[in-house]
């Protein structure tokens, strides 16, 4: 069995501690928070569905299993059937990953995770627990459907992927590259956002686009006046240089069981809101949950951005498209979090100052936005996180039309970052580099996602042909800086961002957003903001470019050599950056091979402090100025050329990277799982729960959160009623 496909006994679960953020809200604060997080939470399970055709019935299976009797009694039935105590935990360590991935694909790195027992052992387990007793035709029949899947490794069904690349649910199994591009074309024409869809092929000529929503295709008028209806029905079309025609049938009420009990939860947030900004914003959620509207969520997202400086922040919705193979769809995510105040008073002082900053970046001001809209950003404890993973920054909405004429926000998740960098083993690095790093990496990472998110993300124009023929920049002046000639391309009516970059689009941004980042932080000013001068504002610019370095040598771990593909964007996005000092040259970086201390080959990276800004920030300003460029200008050849460059692994001379993988495989850590709170409301007061920070807490926490029986045969009747589509 590869350690690549199992989680490794030492990985580390902490507690995602927010007890005293919590505490110090109102009572009305705290119900806010608590409706929000319930929304949260069952829109959450929708990533089940997104993830993989096996994950529902692997959850649902999960959950019977240990809610069927109290955990200790359940470790007794293992070892009263064989079971040692460490086959024990390796059950109760699957299940903690699957609740935290929401399915058995990890969330970071698209790769599948297996049981690290044998399959028997885990049967007899589930053949003799009470849940057994108590319903054992139901459970003999989930087992029998799940567990072969659940244990099966092979080249399609090792990492999510489109196609012969791997496993999706985003599209139906018979679906390929060739019916994903002819729909792109399809919701382009048509002016639909891909953002809350999945597709699935009927028959050759035949393809259903299922919107998620509480409504049904057959609901009647699902809200008065509702504007979007006519996108609903079956559509002929006919792509570009073809003479053959297609029917496109969109419907609604993809998940629309879960959705409902996002908007019932939604609808009693409501009550509690705030302000008028986040009455509007979630009766607009509602209403896209409602009717599959991404208008709707566009229209909410608006007034999510005017809601300035709130005690309870949160978002949720079809956000992020890093695991859509084709990088268009979104998965379900929501958050709730709680302000911290004086970190966030770092950030306001960065927004302030942002537009002195923006000038300091590679590209003339044609290239930056008209106006830059000043974001709130600031520094939450998070309480509550549905959806796969947990990252430490976000930059939203992810609407470029939105962000370019209302603005954004930006949040720093700051109990993830304290939490998630606890007792980290570091790899890759001199002793001395070691000491430094332990000691600034926390300081260094906060000045990183700071710049990342606001400046990275908030910042470059994109060129659009308006739907009358005009442009939104100079056609007569503006030249390309690459060429000196006249712009020649851009956006066309319909098109976005993400539709015409398509599946290098996120990693491709993250990686423009990461050399923003740092690319700034050689800003005296900036540093002070953080309250850092002289020699430790020199080591915070040290650390945070080896801890780039670093993570791009720690990125091949996420890159595939059978197919060249790599299954995450932010680390192939640090790959490119370290390839791209790498060519520098220079001495400025060198990655050494040599043997550890405990006789393995092992690699240490050198980075020549004395030439970060005579060499280092030349070489990533040139890069940085021709990613934004092709960005603004819908470039996909220049821009896919240069990135695809700079990502590839190959074992050439010098770095010989394939090989390099071997090592960084061989020592590779295992990311930290998140236990996070519930919250509980009895009579006039909520409570806060939390849980020991293992395996059994983290369980534990998942069987007190949806009331019992609930959400088990909603997740059963979505995984049969989409069985058919992934056979």
């Amino acid at each position: 069995m590869s350690d690549q496909y199992v989680l490794q006994p030492n990985t580390g679960i902490v507690l995602l501690g927010c007890k005293t953020a919590f505490d110090g809200l109102t009572n009305k604060e705290k119900l806010y928070a608590h409706y929000l997080s319930q929304a949260a939470w069952y829109g959450g399970l929708i990533v089940l569905v997104q993830t993989s055709p096996e994950a529902p019935g692997l959850y649902v299976l999960l959950q019977r299993l240990f809610k069927g009797q109290p955990l200790a009694d359940l470790q007794q039935t293992a070892t009263n059937n064989g079971l040692t105590d460490e086959e024990y935990q390796a059950v109760l360590l699957y299940a903690a990953g699957v609740f935290s991935n929401m399915g058995n694909y990890k969330s970071f790195g698209d790769t599948k995770f297996i049981p690290s027992l044998p399959k028997e052992k885990f049967q007899n387990l589930v053949l003799n627990s009470a849940a057994y007793k108590a319903d054992s035709k139901s459970i003999e029949k989930l087992w029998n459907k799940v567990s072969g899947p659940m244990y099966s490794l092979g080249p399609k069904v090792n990492q999510l992927g489109l196609g012969d690349k791997g496993t999706t649910t985003y599209f139906s199994a018979n679906c390929s590259q060739v019916d994903a591009d002819l729909a792109n074309q399809f919701i382009e024409q048509k002016h639909i956002s891909p953002y809350n869809t999945r597709l699935f092929k009927i028959s050759d000529s035949e393809y259903e686009i299922k919107l998620a929503s509480v409504c049904t295709t057959d609901d009647p008028a699902p809200i008065p006046g509702f504007e979007e209806k006519p996108i609903i029905g079956c559509h002929a079309f006919t792509p570009n240089n073809s003479d053959k025609s297609y029917t496109f049938k969109v419907t609604r009420g993809d998940y629309s069981k879960l959705m409902k009990l996002v908007v019932d939860n939604l609808t009693k947030a409501k009550q509690y809101a705030a302000n008028e900004n986040q009455e509007k914003m979630l009766e607009h959620y509602c209403k896209s949950f409602s009717c599959g509207s991404i208008h709707s969520h566009k229209s909410g997202s608006k007034f999510w951005i005017r809601d300035k400086g709130p005690v309870v922040e949160s978002y949720i919705g079809f956000i992020e498209s890093y695991r859509d193979p084709n990088g268009l769809r979104g998965e379900f995510e929501g958050f709730v979090s709680m302000v911290n105040k004086e970190m966030s008073a770092k950030f306001t002082d960065l927004v302030a100052k942002a537009e002195h900053f923006l000038p300091l970046l590679p590209w003339g001001t044609a290239f930056e936005k008209d106006e830059f809209l000043k974001p709130d950003f600031t520094s939450l404890d998070v309480l509550t996180f549905g959806g796969s993973g947990i990252p430490a920054g976000i930059n939203i909405p992810n609407y470029d039309d939105i962000r370019q004429s209302d603005g954004f926000k930006n949040v720093s998740l700051g109990n993830v970052l304290s939490s998630g960098y606890k007792d980290q083993i570091i790899t890759f690095l001199t002793d001395e580099d070691k000491e430094l790093y332990g000691t600034l990496k926390a300081a260094s990472f906060e000045v990183q996602v700071g710049l990342h998110e606001l400046l990275g993300h908030g910042s470059g124009k994109l060129f659009h042909r308006n739907a009358d023929g005009t442009f939104d920049f100079d056609t007569e002046h503006v030249k390309n800086p690459l060429t000196n000639e006249p712009i020649s391309s851009w956006y066309e009516p319909g098109q976005t961002w993400d539709s015409v970059f398509s599946a290098v689009a996120s990693s491709y941004e993250e990686c423009r957003a990461e050399c923003v980042g740092i690319y700034l932080c050689l800003s005296a000013e900036i540093l002070r903001i953080f309250g850092h001068e002289g020699d430790t504002a020199d080591n915070i610019i040290y650390i945070n470019w080896l801890n780039m370095v670093r993570a791009g040598l720690c990125g091949l771990e996420f890159y595939t050599p059978e197919n060249q593909q790599w299954r995450q964007a932010h680390m192939q996005a640090r790959f490119v950056i370290l390839r791209v000092l790498l060519e520098a040259g220079e001495g400025l970086v060198t990655i050494e091979k040599l043997q550890g201390k405990d006789g393995q080959p092992d690699l240490i990276i050198r980075l020549d402090r004395s030439k970060i800004n005579s060499v280092g920030k030349p070489a990533i300003g040139n890069f940085l100025q021709k990613l934004q460029i092709y960005k603004a200008t819908a470039d996909l050849k220049g821009g896919k050329d240069l990135y695809d460059h700079f990502s590839a692994v190959t074992d050439d001379e010098p770095n010989h990277f394939l090989t390099i993988r071997n090592i960084v495989l061989a020592r590779k850590q295992p990311r930290k799982m998140f236990v996070q709170c519930n919250t509980k409301v009895n009579g006039d007061t909520t409570e806060l729960v939390e849980y020991e920070s293992s395996s059994t807490g983290l369980v534990q926490s998942f069987m007190e959160r949806f009331p019992e029986g609930l959400v088990e045969p909603i997740l059963n009747e979505l995984w049969e009623s989409d069985a058919a589509h992934f056979s």
